[in-house]
C-alpha cells in the first residue's frame, strides 16, 4: 500500500471530507520530512519487537521503499550472528519484486547472493534505518556496502553509530553519491539504542512486570503461555536475573528459560536475610550461580540484568534502572491491585496473541 492510499484510507475511516482535505494531502506528499518520519516510525516499531533478544548487538529496524514510495519490506535484526536489519530488509524487498529468488540461509552467502542477483531491482530505492549502517566486516559483511552495491538513492538514518568497530557507514554511502539524511526521529531511535550503549559500557538493568487488566501483579501466573515464552526468551539472553527475597519464599520459582530451551541466568536474590529453603527450584538449576545480598548495586557487575519483582521492589527501584517492561493480561483477577506513584514515558506497545506488552522509561 503506497503512502497515498494509506492517507486516503485514513481519511475514509475517519469520515473526513476528502475534497476539503485535498490541500492537506498534497502538502503531506510534498513534505519529505513527514514522509521520512512515517517510514522511520515503522522501522523503530519493528526493532522494538527484538529489544534485548539481539544481545550483545543493538536492536535495529529497517524499511525499504521503491522509488515511488511503495513499501517493499519492514524488517529488523533479530538475533546476534544472524542477518542485520538492512540485509533482512533487502532480502524481503528483493523477494517481493522477484519471487523466484532463492536466498541461502547462511548470512554471508545470502549477502553475496543479493549482490550477484539483485538485477538493479532496488536501483533508486530508499532505506530507513534506525542506526547508521555498519561499515565493518564481522560475523556479517558491512551493510553500508550492501546498500551501495544495490544502487540505493537515499538512506535515512535515525541514530549515529559511534562505536569504533562499526562506524563509517555514512562515509561509504556518501562516497557512492547516495543521499544521506540523518537525525530523523533521533530521540526515539536513541531511546531504542540506549540499552545497547548501556550494556556495552558496563550494565543495562531493566524491570519486568506482569499485570492483569485490573492491575493485579501478584498471586501466581498472570499472563498467557505466549507472553511467558517471550519472558523465557529474554532470560536466555540476560546474564543475571534479580528478584526479591519475599517473592522467592512465597512463589518458590524456578526462573529458567525452559520454554525456549534456553540457558538459565544467574540469580541475585535481593534480601537482608540469607536463610532460604534450598529445595526451592531456582537453587537446583545446573551451571547457575545464586547470589544473596542486600546491595542492589551488585547487579551492575553484570552486563545485562532483568529484575523480576513485585510492588515493593518496584517502589524502591534504584535510579540507574530506567527502563520497565510490562506484560498486560486481558484477564481480571480477584486480588488487590498495586498502587504507587510512578511516571512513565511509553516507548513501544506490542502484541502477543491477544495480550499486550510495552516498554516504558521512567521520567
Amino acid at each position: 500500500m503506497t503512502i497515498l492510499t494509506q492517507y486516503i484510507k485514513f481519511l475514509y475511516e475517519a469520515k473526513l471530507n476528502l475534497v476539503s482535505s485535498c490541500y492537506n494531502l498534497f502538502k503531506f506528499l510534498k513534505d519529505d520530512k513527514m514522509n521520512d518520519e512515517f517510514y522511520m516510525d515503522l522501522a523503530i516499531n519493528e526493532a522494538w519487537k527484538y529489544q534485548i533478544l539481539t544481545y550483545p548487538n543493538p536492536a535495529v529496524g529497517c524499511v525499504i521503499c521503491d522509488k515511488f514510495g511503495k513499501i517493499l519490506s519492514i524488517q529488523a535484526h533479530k538475533e546476534a550472528g544472524f542477518a542485520h536489519a538492512e540485509l533482512n530488509a533487502v532480502i524481503s524487498a528483493l523477494k517481493c519484486l522477484n519471487k523466484d529468488l532463492n536466498f541461502p540461509s547462511d548470512v554471508k552467502k545470502a549477502y553475496e547472493y543479493a549482490i550477484l542477483n539483485h538485477n538493479n531491482l532496488l536501483e533508486g530505492a530508499s532505506a530507513y534505518v534506525t542506526l547508521e549502517p555498519c561499515a565493518h566486516y564481522g560475523k556479517t559483511p558491512p551493510c553500508a556496502n550492501l546498500l551501495k552495491e544495490l544502487k540505493f538513492k537515499k538512506v535515512v538514518i535515525g541514530s549515529n553509530d559511534d562505536t569504533k568497530e562499526a562506524s563509517g557507514g555514512e562515509e561509504i554511502l556518501k562516497k557512492a553519491n547516495i543521499n544521506v539524511i540523518k537525525g530523523v526521529l533521533k530521540q526515539r531511535c536513541d531511546e531504542l539504542l540506549a540499552p545497547f550503549l548501556a550494556w556495552k559500557n558496563g550494565n543495562f538493568s531493566f524491570f519486568k512486570l506482569a499485570a492483569s487488566l485490573n492491575g493485579v501483579i501478584s498471586g501466581g501466573i498472570i499472563t498467557s503461555d505466549s507472553s511467558r515464552k517471550m519472558v523465557h526468551a529474554l532470560r536466555d539472553k540476560i546474564s543475571l536475573l534479580a528478584i526479591g527475597g519475599n517473592t522467592v519464599r512465597i512463589d518458590r520459582p524456578l526462573l529458567d528459560a525452559r520454554l525456549v530451551d534456553g540457558k538459565a541466568p544467574d540469580i541475585f536474590i535481593y534480601s537482608k536475610q540469607d536463610n532460604f529453603d534450598k529445595n526451592i527450584p531456582l537453587f537446583n538449576v545446573k551451571n547457575r550461580k545464586v547470589i544473596i545480598g542486600q546491595d542492589i548495586n551488585f547487579i551492575k557487575n553484570y552486563n545485562i540484568c532483568m529484575i523480576e519483582g513485585g510492588e515493593n521492589f518496584l517502589k524502591n527501584l534504584p535510579d540507574f534502572v530506567e527502563y520497565i517492561l510490562i506484560f498486560f493480561s486481558m484477564n481480571c483477577i480477584d486480588e488487590i491491585n498495586f498502587s504507587l506513584n510512578l511516571k512513565l514515558k511509553p516507548l513501544y506497545f506490542g502484541k502477543i496473541d491477544e495480550e499486550r506488552y510495552g516498554w516504558f522509561k521512567r521520567i
